[in-house]
């Protein structure tokens, strides 16, 4: 057979075309060749597929976990990253090859197009959307384009339960593929599940159970968009939007085709939607992928090539080099860029990195992948500690600090985070343990770390995949529909169990069903408890009727507990010091046991206001008449306090005998306020924040601090709450009425000598800052002066006015007189 010398191909075209079938017929065709696939999940079933036809002593498997290299291998099967290319081959591939446009792994690929080549025939495989860029930066290259063999049809969004048979449904996490496949598993009697992060047993055994015809449904991360082969008819896309390694974004239409090119086989026509929750594709993109229509890349990500090792800095800059070549644009930093620039701040390790030998060791080190994709500290300071063991006496890993590292995770208890983290962390030290330079026992370490990967990896499947979940709906199903009595109990925590079945939380009288499998088993949950807890909730209403008032407690939020139990709320009722109460309860009460609840917390409510506010409830059923009456009227409506401009009237009109009945009753009159003392008390203070709230069917805001006198105001709070608690606003802040009376009765002793400067003694009585201070003065009416550093403050001038008597002269005198129309209106 005669072939072209440094033939380079690219075979481009949609999914389902044969292109890696067409590729490895290739290579199997020649002598010796390789191929590099996009996912070590790939190469390992592509690596199987050789070995059936050629033997186990002819191919090779290299991923960045797992080498299998025998003595004279003729074909290399590896993962892009891993290929070898100091190997001459006859044939070389590259598949996926439109990943030169990854923003993370593209420059690996464009490495590939640009430098790996077959001695006698290369070959690309991918995307059309590659085309002009290929043309441009490889012009040797000629171009076949395969059709797909089948139609790819668009079908609407459907609801996960009503997929039809042999669909595989798509996400982007591991948590989502396993809330999916466990409730298929119960709707439609079984799924199979494949993730990236999978171990290949794990993962095969899978792929196994699904083309078998075991179940009819596989669920999956995008990794089967990479080329792994199933029987698939109808590909549902759960979510349209996922992680791309530094921020959440919207899949493009050549990605959603990627992936949904998954459906169909050879001539078998496929599908492809989305489920119910997620809506429909967008039109453009529905025709895009029907069409196979994309726009053509613009640019693929480049990294040079040619790293420079004479020291630290100047590896920095080799990798910072941007292309010279139209088309490339330099790749933003991939995680062993950022780790050689965080280990470069190491002093130490910079004074160990002074010869070309040991900056490339670093940067080897550096390349260690971090499999839980967050490049951490902590993996900075592991490679760290690699790096310093490596270039120590020993040059090698200590067995011991090894085998320490290694024994830490072999072990599959813990919830699911516990174990995935676990697995992320033995693939580290299964990549470590294929340097053979840098561990003493290579091949021991290496079947170690491959052991416990599997059995973490079965773990993680096993615990998100079991299905009790399925055995507790069928249970509670079952027996709603003999209709005898329903065994169940009650535990200290609210757990409650039904047949012997976790079916959800009872607090107080509300049920929270358990919602872990969707609205279907929270149907099936609720009517359970629904019967099982009639007695229990009968008790419930029975005790709480008969319980004494230290059961009850009221929370900020307005909530009323009963034994620590969230039963009722209060809302808006006849007046502000009379809120009206709401039971908790959803539909666990009847009207009946509803009324019961009302009444009795209601009853509570009452007697615990008339202890904490006492001295209004004794001024609301004080027998006075007249202005005093109006004054009592207000103060209860502003809960303890309102401005003096606003009861002027009343206060004018007032007798010496009604004012001393007044202060009988806790009344203080300032020359800004008329307040209540006792009812600026932390406790009253909190209460009077809350009832205001409840009167206006507002949020509540978390009350003042305990003894602050000032309060920063915040834009998201009502002005009304402020005054509500015993505060009035000037400017900025927020000052209670008491200590601002004191400290305005202060500030006009000092005015009448003039210009005045703040003793310490008086400036503290705010709490306040200078810049605060000197709004509050400005409020009150001084105009400050600062002469060399010193601020003094005087009183700004106003027109003189008639002013009728002595109360109402000292109040004309108060700064606080301009605010009296705004306080008004």
């Amino acid at each position: 057979m005669i072939r072209d010398r440094r033939r380079v191909v690219a075979v481009l075209g949609p999914t389902n075309t044969g292109k890696t079938h067409l590729a490895l017929e290739r290579m199997l065709g020649y002598r010796t060749g390789m191929i590099g696939f996009p996912l070590r999940l790939l190469a390992r079933e592509n690596y199987e597929r050789i070995v059936r036809l050629k033997g186990e002593r002819a191919v090779a498997l290299l991923t960045g976990e797992e080498k299998i290299i025998p003595a004279a291998p003729s074909y290399f099967v590896c993962t892009v990253e891993s290929m070898p290319l100091d190997r001459r081959v006859d044939f070389l591939a590259v598949d996926e090859i439109q990943l030169c446009a990854d923003p993370d792994r593209g420059h690996v690929f464009t490495d590939r197009l640009l430098h790996a080549r077959g001695e006698a025939e290369t070959m690309f495989l991918g995307a059309e959307t590659m085309k002009p860029l290929i043309r441009r930066l490889v012009p040797e290259a000629e171009f076949m384009t395969r059709p797909r063999f089948s139609q790819l049809s668009y079908t609407g969004p459907r609801k996960l339960t009503r997929l039809p048979s042999r669909s595989a449904i798509v996400a982007f996490s591991a948590a989502d593929v396993y809330a999916m496949a466990e409730l298929i598993r119960r709707q439609r009697g079984g799924t199979a599940v494949v993730l990236g992060a999978l171990s290949p047993r794990t993962r095969n055994a899978q792929v196994g159970m699904y083309q078998a015809g075991e179940v009819d449904y596989l669920v999956a991360t995008d990794a089967i968009g990479m080329g792994l082969n199933m029987d698939v008819d109808h590909v549902a896309f759960a979510a349209l939007r996922k992680f791309d390694g530094r921020q959440p974004r919207d899949l493009d239409a050549a990605e959603i085709a990627q992936i949904a090119g998954r459906a169909g086989r050879h001539m078998n026509d496929g599908t492809f939607g989305t489920t119910a929750d997620v809506g429909g594709i967008d039109d453009a993109a529905v025709e895009a992928v029907e069409n196979h229509h994309f726009a053509p890349l613009k640019r693929l990500y480049w990294r040079n090539p040619v790293q420079r090792f004479t020291s630290v800095p100047t590896l920095l800059a080799s990798l910072a080099k941007a292309p010279e070549t139209p088309g490339l644009t330099r790749a933003r930093e991939a995680d062993d860029h950022l780790a050689l620039l965080a280990l470069s701040q190491d002093e130490e390790l910079m004074r160990v990195a002074s010869s070309p030998a040991m900056v490339r060791l670093l940067w080897e080190v550096c390349q260690i992948p971090d499999f839980r994709k967050v490049m951490a500290d902590s993996h900075t300071r592991l490679l760290g500690q690699i790096y310093r063991h490596l270039t120590g006496a020993g040059g090698r890993l200590p067995d011991d600090w090894l085998y320490n590292h290694v024994r830490r995770l072999d072990r599959t208890d813990g919830d699911v985070d516990t174990i995935v983290g676990r697995i992320a962390n033995i693939r580290t030290w299964t990549y470590v343990s294929h340097r053979g330079d840098w561990v003493a026992d290579p091949a021991g370490w290496q079947e170690r770390t491959r052991a416990i990967e599997d059995r973490l990896s079965d773990a993680l499947h096993e615990r998100l995949t079991q299905r009790f979940v399925d055995r507790r709906t069928a249970v509670l199903v079952k027996r709603l529909k003999e209709g005898d009595a329903l065994l169940s109990s009650v535990a200290r925590s609210g757990d409650v169990l039904v047949e012997g079945q976790f079916v959800g939380r009872l607090g107080g009288f509300l049920f929270q069903p358990d919602l872990a499998e969707g609205a279907h088993a929270a149907r099936a949950v609720s009517a359970a408890a629904q019967r099982a807890l009639r007695s229990e909730i009968a008790a419930r209403v029975s005790r709480l009727g008969k319980d004494g008032d230290e059961a009850f407690a009221l929370r900020d939020d307005a909530v009323v507990l009963w034994n620590g139990a969230p039963v009722a709320r209060l809302v808006a009722g006849p007046d502000v010091l009379r809120p009206a109460v709401e039971p908790i309860a959803g539909d666990m009460l009847d009207a009946a046991a509803r009324e019961t609840v009302r009444r009795r917390v209601a009853e509570w409510v009452e007697d615990h206001l008339a202890q904490q506010l006492r001295p209004m409830v004794v001024a609301r059923e004080a027998s006075l008449s007249g202005p005093a009456r109006g004054i009592l009227y207000q103060l209860l409506e502003g809960l303890g306090s309102q401005p003096r401009p606003l009861l002027d009237p009343q206060v004018m009109a007032l007798g010496e005998a009604e004012r001393r009945a007044l202060a009988r009753l806790d009344v203080r009159f300032g020359v800004d306020s008329v307040f209540m003392p006792t009812m600026l008390r932390p406790a009253v203070q909190r209460l009077r924040g809350l009832l205001w709230s409840v009167r206006h069917g507002l949020p509540q805001v978390p009350p003042p601090t305990p003894g602050r006198v000032s309060l920063a105001v915040r834009p998201d709070v009502p002005s009304g709450w402020y005054e509500a608690v015993g505060f009035r606003m000037l400017g900025p802040v927020a000052v209670r009425v008491d200590m601002l009376e004191r400290f305005a009765a202060e500030i006009r002793g000092l005015a009448r000598g003039g210009r005045f400067g703040l003793p310490a003694p008086v400036a503290s009585l705010l709490g306040l800052g200078p810049e605060e201070l000197h709004a509050v003065m400005r409020v009150l009416g001084y105009r400050a002066e600062i002469v060399d550093g010193v601020t003094t403050f005087a009183r700004e001038r106003r027109p003189r006015q008639r002013k009728p008597g002595k109360h109402h002269r000292a109040h004309e005198q108060s700064p606080f007189a301009r605010l009296k129309d705004v306080l008004s209106a």
